[in-house]
């Protein structure tokens, strides 16, 4: 008989595994809403949708493994990586979803939203400020205009399975919508730099890394509190803290 796994937990969401259907338990019914339709509309392999009813979502797994977790080191290949790369930007070019993503907000937004959370990070003493005080300096070449694209809005390598060097699947479309399409690919690399080139090639046009560079450190900023809030550790070896020292 199948285990039930719980892949994660919180507060807002929950994830299980039971053999070949993973269950996605929300508090917010526009996130499942959200997924199924950008799976509908992505050019990239996704899940089969096996029902939903309110809060709940079946899906299928996808074949092949995850490229990576962050904080470990990957063992896929560079061509791996290049697929992977080169999937993100048939995404990105695909024609735009009618919903700008949940994660899609403007500069001035995201100045208020970050400084905010850098004051938190010190005051809370959660963060040295000198580690703040780079990294969000780093942070303000990501805080620009940007031609929205198709964004997937969490692309953590977790969500990318490929078998061999070709992507099976990308999993996990809650925040999809119209977005940065340098934040997609800052969040796939985040913590696997030494892949950034590989992706790059992959992706098939030049990119401003110092943009790339910059949303690593917004990403790390914004989330190391929530992170710590809910149970998980960006303290841990080559997670979120180590990717803001990396900076220094």
């Amino acid at each position: 008989m199948d285990e039930v796994k719980v892949v994660v937990a919180h507060s807002e969401r929950a994830t299980l595994r039971v053999g070949d259907v993973f269950l996605k338990v929300d508090a917010d019914q526009a996130r499942i809403d959200v997924e199924v339709e950008a799976m509908a509309l992505a050019p990239v392999p996704t899940p089969e949708v096996l029902w939903r009813k309110p809060s709940v979502l079946a899906i299928a797994a996808v074949p092949g493994t995850a490229l990576g977790h962050l904080g470990e080191p990957s063992t896929a290949s560079p061509a791996a990586w290049a697929a992977a790369g080169a999937a993100i930007r048939q995404l990105h070019e695909a024609p735009l979803p009618p919903w700008v993503g949940r994660r899609r907000r403007g500069p001035d937004e995201l100045v208020t939203e970050l400084d905010g959370e850098c004051e938190l990070l010190v005051t809370n003493g959660i963060l040295p400020a000198d580690l703040v005080t780079r990294n969000r300096q780093v942070a303000e070449a990501a805080l620009r205009p940007w031609t929205p694209a198709f964004a997937h809005g969490d692309l953590q390598i977790d969500h990318v399975f490929v078998d061999g060097d070709e992507v099976t699947g990308i999993i996990d479309w809650s925040e999809a919508g119209q977005g940065d399409a340098l934040y997609d690919l800052a969040t796939f690399t985040l913590g696997h730099q030494e892949h950034l080139d590989d992706v790059i090639a992959g992706y098939g046009t030049v990119v401003d890394l110092d943009v790339i560079r910059a949303w690593w450190s917004l990403r790390s900023l914004l989330g190391v509190r929530w992170l710590v809030e809910h149970g998980f550790d960006p303290f841990a070896p080559g997670c979120e803290v180590d990717v803001l020292r990396a900076r220094m």
